[in-house]
């Protein structure tokens, strides 16, 4: 699929996809996270807690994985950097999911609908966001 881009797109298109499987990834820990700690810290306590964690997790795999061979600062400092300029996406992604939760019961009794809608929302963002000024 790749090898039918441009050259000059195929490194981007290698990119998009790997970030799109942590993304993948991502969602699934997600998931997970919002439903371990819902009893603990309720609906919205649990989407905020589990972002958190999930975009630390993401940082990392796409710092080795998805932008290798971009990565040329510090560890601590591109990890503030993600989290900072992911902030965007994390708007985009819990102001879905909040949205969601205030809008419609369904997602109150099956928050991964509202977590999905929320991963869609903010991933394009993240991608270009993390690609021009995270990964540089």
């Amino acid at each position: 699929m790749l090898s039918r881009l441009p050259e000059r797109h195929r490194a981007a298109g290698g990119e998009f996809l790997r970030f799109g499987l942590v993304g993948a990834f991502g969602f699934c820990l997600d998931v997970a996270a919002v439903y371990a700690l819902i009893p603990s810290l309720g609906l919205y306590g649990a989407g905020a807690v589990a972002y958190f964690i999930v975009a630390s997790i993401n940082w990392a795999l796409n710092r080795f994985w998805t932008f290798g061979g971009r990565t040329h600062r510090a560890a601590h400092t591109q990890w503030l950097r993600f989290l900072a300029v992911n902030l965007f996406g994390f708007i985009l992604n819990r102001g879905a999911y909040s949205l969601l939760l205030v809008a419609f019961v369904l997602p109150r009794h099956y928050p991964v609908l509202a977590v999905a809608a929320g991963a869609a929302s903010g991933f394009l963002v993240n991608f270009l966001l993390s690609r021009r000024l995270v990964f540089v």
